[in-house]
């Protein structure tokens, strides 16, 4: 079949095969165009194929995308700078690549940490940085104080038991977030902001609001761990950014509305650089963001007998919480107290003792090590006297409640699942509707053929030989597909079912 090929003004025809794969098909461009990518050492340059506004993958064949003969492929040169050093991320399992024009052995271990912060949308609180050796890096110090050299790879890892709290935050799940919070008051408290932190960095409208309603302020500071409260003078500045902060700054749009309508003093929330919201909306250059927040700002609030403009009216409120808290502290101050580390509790100095930050999940601290040990600690059988009793002790009516919450609570660790995935280095999601065992093969799309409905049935049986479940596999492939911006939904679902079923049988 004959293409076309767009690149840099002039329009050549192909004569290629359907099964063709897109890395021949830059082979062919490059030497028809004789293009020379240059060798940098801090930049790569490569070319890149587009076919209806979605990107194309080498591996790819034409056919799997719907190309057919006629059609146009726009062809680009790309530049991409070289990452200086990659960082592993223990708590989703991807490596991030840390680019920059800054030379990475001038390079403070507090802004690499910022920037990695900003790339996995966790707090620098939550997480520390490591040598592949196990070697702590500390904020205070440099990065040639660790001789770590350009391309090597540091490891990100986050508080002992965190990880499936951190992946619900990631993922927005609020059943999973709510499952994983811990039982001490403090570290509860800390990680509720946690959550709200990265709530706000990806856009969880409805996680938000759950916490907004626990009691969480998007004003109010992440700050650091109430293990290491009597050390916050050596925190990290970025310890001290709000929710709202960094709405503004991911331009979270529906984030920051929901902010200013349940407080509206996160308007004037100031960070450790001395900016409010608008002003890092500014500096990002997030149109939609500053174009919200100037109109709240120069806006007029309407009071019974009289109205104030925004920065009045936000300064006589922040005067107002002031006096809230200074009585709530004459008042309740054993309440406030006890949110707070006290004399007795847990106290973590950096570089002494063994590290609470390893990415030990639940699972793997709750584990028994030795056999012995373990046998030991399993409880024995309730006797026949043991049994009686209880059952003596308990009503038919109680014993109908308990079987009630049991049956309760397996059906909430059924439904608590991680469905969603995240494609390549974007963050872009597709999100399929909830499970539902019953007709989950009887449902069928208006138009399709027995052909189509065939190969998806085909598809979901050899996907139990594969390393992914069905639904896995459908949202990775639908996320490829929706790429295709400017293919109608019905192409798109086409390129998904092709990419699917090749898929399948690759892995099969």
């Amino acid at each position: 079949m004959r293409v076309f090929i767009f690149f840099e003004g002039s329009f050549e025809p192909f004569d290629i095969s359907p099964d063709q794969t897109v890395g021949a098909m830059k082979q062919m461009v490059k030497n028809h165009f004789l293009v020379q990518l240059p060798d940098d050492k801090h930049v790569w340059h490569f070319l890149e194929l587009s076919y209806c506004g979605g990107i194309m993958q080498d591996s790819w064949a034409l056919c799997d995308v719907g190309i057919t003969g006629g059609c146009a492929i726009r062809c680009l040169v790309k530049s991409e700078r070289r990452p200086v050093m990659h960082v592993f991320n223990a708590v989703t399992g991807e490596t991030l690549p840390v680019t920059g024009s800054e030379a990475p052995l001038q390079m403070s271990v507090a802004r690499l940490k910022t920037v990695v912060s900003v790339q996995s949308c966790l707090p620098v609180s939550t997480f520390r940085l490591s040598t592949s050796s196990g070697v702590e890096l500390y904020d205070c110090n440099q990065l040639q104080d660790y001789a770590i050299e350009v391309g090597s790879t540091l490891r990100l890892d986050s508080w002992d038991g965190w990880v499936e709290f951190l992946q619900g935050c990631l993922l927005g799940h609020r059943l999973t977030v709510q499952s994983h919070l811990s039982q001490e008051k403090t570290v509860m408290r800390f990680q509720l902001r946690v959550a709200l932190y990265i709530a706000a960095s990806l856009g969880h409208l409805d996680l938000a609001d759950w916490l907004i309603e626990r009691g969480v302020r998007a004003d109010e500071p992440v700050g650091v761990h109430p293990y290491r409260q009597w050390c916050h003078q050596t925190a990290h500045r970025d310890s001290e950014k709000c929710p709202i902060h960094v709405a503004a700054e991911m331009s979270q749009l529906r984030i920051l509305k929901l902010f200013v309508t349940k407080n509206v003093l996160t308007l004037a929330c100031r960070d450790s650089e001395d900016r409010d919201p608008l002003k890092i909306a500014i500096q990002w250059g997030h149109r939609d963001c500053v174009r919200y927040l100037a109109n709240k700002l120069c806006s007029v609030v309407s009071l019974p007998n009289m109205s104030l403009p925004m920065r009045i009216y936000l300064q006589m409120k922040h005067w107002g919480s002031l006096a809230q808290k200074r009585a709530a502290n004459n008042q309740c101050w054993c309440n406030i107290a006890s949110l707070k580390a006290r004399v007795d509790a847990v106290l973590l100095v950096d570089g002494f003792g063994q590290s609470k930050m390893s990415s030990k999940s639940i699972k793997a601290e709750t584990r028994p090590r030795g056999g012995v040990r373990a046998r030991a600690l399993q409880t024995l059988p309730p006797t026949a006297s043991s049994q009686q009793l209880s059952l003596q002790s308990v009503s038919p009516g109680d014993v109908k409640e308990i079987q009630k919450k049991q049956k309760q609570d397996v059906k909430h660790k059924k439904n608590v699942r991680l469905d969603e995935m995240k494609v390549g280095n974007n963050r872009s999601k597709f999100t399929l509707p909830p499970i539902s065992k019953e007709g989950l093969l009887t449902a069928t799309f208006v138009g399709t053929s027995p052909k189509s409905y065939n190969t998806l049935n085909a598809s979901l049986e050899s996907s139990q030989h594969c390393g992914w479940a069905p639904r896995q596999k459908a949202i990775y492939c639908l996320s490829i597909a929706s790429t295709f911006t400017e293919k109608p939904w019905s192409k798109q679902l086409s390129i998904a079912r092709t990419l699917m079923h090749k898929r399948s049988h690759s892995m099969a």
